[in-house]
């Protein structure tokens, strides 16, 4: 529309000519200088563009981590794969053929820079030596031992004829069926297996566990539904020392144990094993290293036998000897602490993984008997377990099974442990498969007639990851105890 027109048209609208040519001409102004900001925009991010491909490598392939040469790292390898798709250029002259062998030179250098996946694994926790685990090495298969050993433990019946009248009897059919709830990974093997033991090991280490406390009993020996095992001993101890793991025993009673016979065995263990690298020594107080004995069912003997063996004074003493030792007792009723002093033991365990089922499995008396503990020299060692089951073998003992709840019983237990502030804290176990307290591996599976619990949504490592969990905060506490 002509300017003339619009004047006479603005003049008839009743509005003001000279205001709308300034609003005209600031609308124009406007525009033109979005158009300059717009352009000088597209010209920054081409620019920007420009730069950023100068730094992409001229003939990186396809999916190629955009910007990582500029990484320290990865700038040696970019230049070692220009290097050597120049010797390609070279032989091959052909493109395809050329991106393609970059291609597999790029995987095979990561693959080459990065440790294999064995060196990986053996990069494990340090181990936490006031980390104590109970070990069974009472476990058979046909392969290595003639026949199944433990994995076919019989259905165990209760002591009232009435009651053990509604349960079922007989004894478990391995590999399918075995005595425990819950499947081992490494399947019903023999403790005799070599790449079995080394498997242990290496779970053990990896839970930050430092010391192995081995079932043990003396040399012709076995429980009731084992055969001996103390010819696996030097094995055990071998394995231990190349994971750094340091061993103990767990002296089980055996028949006839008394002042004379613990002094015999004892004594015999120092002789044949406390050579070995391996063999656990604890520091004491006094700046003495002493070898450790964990005695099963302790209080199955009188204090006086013990105490011929345990003080200075009694007629079998092995105070002041050769063989002296740290010897802990097992607490079970309260009564038992007062026993416990009056032996000449130098501590107690709690063993029992079972919250509630004893005095000493129980959590809140854990606080008492530390005090006790304390003031009459003796150290206190809480047994901490994930959970408790046994109806696989005790099918009439279901109010005692503690639901693991996926690791918060475990955890709890490691809680309590640690508000005692103890010296050492046993774990319950790593393989105990009959009661259920075992921390090794498990999977899920399913039979015909037996459905095995399992750890899930939790991996099979997971008690195992929980334990170094707590390795470590102990130590963190610990720290904070001493200073």
């Amino acid at each position: 529309m002509p300017a003339a027109n619009l004047q006479v048209f603005w003049l008839s609208c009743g509005q003001n000519p000279s205001v709308w040519i300034l609003n005209y001409d600031i609308m124009a102004r406007f525009r033109r200088r979005t158009c300059i900001i717009l352009l000088l925009f597209i010209l920054f991010i081409c620019s920007i563009m420009m730069a950023l491909k100068t730094l992409r490598p001229d003939r990186a392939g396809f999916g190629d981590p955009f910007g990582l040469g500029l990484l320290p790292e990865l700038q040696q390898r970019t230049v070692l794969l220009d290097n050597k798709q120049n010797s390609l250029n070279r032989i091959q002259g052909d493109t395809a053929t050329r991106v393609n062998n970059l291609h597999g030179i790029a995987v095979n250098t990561m693959k080459a820079s990065m440790p294999p996946a064995n060196k990986l694994e053996e990069e494990l926790s340090s181990p936490n030596y006031n980390f104590h685990i109970f070990y069974y090495s009472w476990f058979g298969n046909p392969q290595f031992d003639g026949k199944y050993i433990h994995w076919n433990h019989p259905l165990l019946p209760h002591w009232d004829p009435k009651i053990a009248n509604n349960y079922p009897k007989g004894r478990h059919n391995p590999p399918e069926d075995i005595g425990a709830n819950f499947y081992p990974e490494l399947g019903s093997y023999s403790s005799k297996d070599p790449s079995v033991i080394e498997a242990h090991m290496k779970q053990m280490r990896s839970a930050s566990t430092g010391v192995i406390v081995l079932s043990w009993y003396p040399p012709g020996m076995a429980d009731e539904n084992g055969e001996p095992t103390d010819d696996l001993v030097p094995v055990i101890l071998d394995y231990a020392h190349k994971y750094n793991l340091k061993v103990t025993f767990h002296i089980e009673p055996y028949k006839d144990r008394d002042d004379r016979s613990m002094y015999h065995n004892v004594k015999y263990i120092i002789d044949k094993y406390g050579g070995h690298p391996a063999f656990y020594r604890h520091k004491t107080s006094t700046g003495r290293f002493l070898p450790m004995f964990y005695v099963y069912d302790s209080y199955v003997t009188i204090p006086e036998i013990w105490a011929n063996l345990l003080t200075v004074s009694g007629s079998q003493s092995i105070r002041n000897t050769p063989y002296d030792a740290l010897f802990i007792a097992l607490l079970v009723e309260e009564r038992h602490k007062h026993d416990i002093h009056r032996s000449g033991f130098d501590g107690m365990y709690t063993y029992f993984a079972t919250n509630g089922f004893s005095y000493g499995s129980s959590h809140h008396n854990w606080a008492s008997l530390k005090a006790f503990c304390d003031s009459n020299n003796l150290m206190f060692i809480p047994s901490v377990g994930p959970g408790y089951i046994d109806t696989s073998i005790r099918p009439w003992n279901n109010h005692n099974t503690r639901n693991r709840v996926n690791g918060k019983y475990y955890e709890t237990a490691f809680s309590a442990a640690l508000l005692v502030r103890p010296e050492i804290i046993s774990i319950t176990s790593f393989n105990e498969w009959h009661e259920g307290t075992q921390i090794e591996k498990a999977v899920p599976k399913r039979t015909g007639q037996v459905v095995y619990l399992d750890y899930k949504p939790h991996k099979p490592n997971v008690y195992l990851e929980l334990t170094q969990k707590w390795s470590e905060k102990y130590r963190k506490e610990q720290e904070q105890w001493l200073m």
